[in-house]
């Protein structure tokens, strides 16, 4: 396929880069904060964590399919938190109770010896807390693919929770995880910490004025100035093949751009969408989804205006 040859040639990226006058490559996967589009799904989640944080709620949860731009949202909370927050990050959870503890330590600034206990461990977390509150601030930490948790770390991290003063707490704990989170807090054992979720939040997919918003967005960021680069046959083709996920939305424009490159285009259309569609997996192939899109309606007009003309034609030559 032509995207695949486009994609195994070094040098490209940066040729349609200067070829659509882009500053940077619009449709990266890195979760860039800078490019965090407030639609109202991502910033109503943003809105959420923030008003919970500062108002110290223990534990909260935000959930959503593969590639909505979780780890974005979290990356944009931890740019957002301002002073008063001491925020720890813990991008791979896959860990055993003592390893988060350490994780959390280390992300803490603490020193930690060789062979100290998990008690010992523990004790030094508080101690940080406890100092970190006296400064007036307030740690965070915020677990990236929280779904990838051993259900034991799960209950570690339910202890975490407990830790706190008389009158607020020490610690509050973001978890970003897929919705296979949700099915293992059903566990009867894991109730404890089920309960202790104050705030939760279930991303959605981007709807279809949403993804017109966010492809012109990040192409705003990236350096493109006036005029269409992506036409709306070819905006409509994306969303329904991406179905509103973002991270499917990136993959699928960023190759569309390079077959537009490849084929000498200013503007991207619907072939150069369909073609990069057939080359991203887990996309919605378009061929049979376009008969419901505008192109074909605007056919069926075409077929049904030609029927009366025919058929006004055949009367009047009745009538003759």
């Amino acid at each position: 396929m032509l995207v695949g040859k486009l994609t195994s040639l070094g040098g490209y990226r940066f040729m349609y880069q200067e070829h659509f006058k882009l500053r940077e490559a619009p449709f990266s996967l890195t979760p860039d904060p800078d490019y965090f589009y407030n639609y109202t799904g991502h910033q109503q989640a943003l809105n959420v964590l923030l008003v919970a944080l500062q108002s110290g709620e223990g534990l909260i949860k935000i959930t959503g399919e593969v590639g909505t731009g979780k780890t974005l949202l979290c990356r944009k909370l931890i740019v957002a938190l301002n002073n008063d927050f001491q925020t720890a990050y813990l991008p791979n959870p896959l860990l055993k109770p003592f390893e988060l503890y350490q994780a959390f330590a280390e992300e803490l600034g603490i020193n930690i010896p060789h062979g100290i206990t998990m008690h010992d461990l523990v004790k030094r977390i508080t101690e940080q807390l406890v100092v970190l509150q006296q400064k007036g601030k307030k740690a965070v930490l915020c677990i990236d693919e929280a779904q990838a948790m051993p259900q034991e770390t799960l209950e570690a991290l339910r202890l975490f929770s407990n830790l706190e003063t008389e009158k607020q707490k020490l610690l509050q704990i973001v978890v970003f995880a897929q919705p296979e989170l949700n099915k293992m807090l059903e566990s009867s054992d894991l109730r404890q910490l089920r309960q202790r979720i104050t705030f939760s939040y279930d991303l959605p997919a981007l709807d279809r004025e949403a993804v017109t918003g966010y492809v012109n967005y990040r192409l705003k960021v990236a350096g493109h100035g006036e005029g269409t680069l992506f036409d709306t046959a070819a905006l409509d083709a994306v969303y329904r093949s991406s179905r509103g996920i973002p991270r499917l939305v990136n993959i699928i424009c960023h190759k569309a751009l390079m077959v537009a490159y490849g084929q000498g285009q200013r503007v991207v259309d619907l072939p150069q969408v369909k073609t990069a569609s057939r080359d991203t997996e887990d996309a919605t192939q378009l061929s049979r989804s376009l008969l419901a899109g505008k192109s074909f309606n605007f056919t069926i007009g075409i077929i049904t205006l030609l029927e009366i003309v025919l058929v006004i034609y055949l009367l009047r030559s009745v009538l003759q």
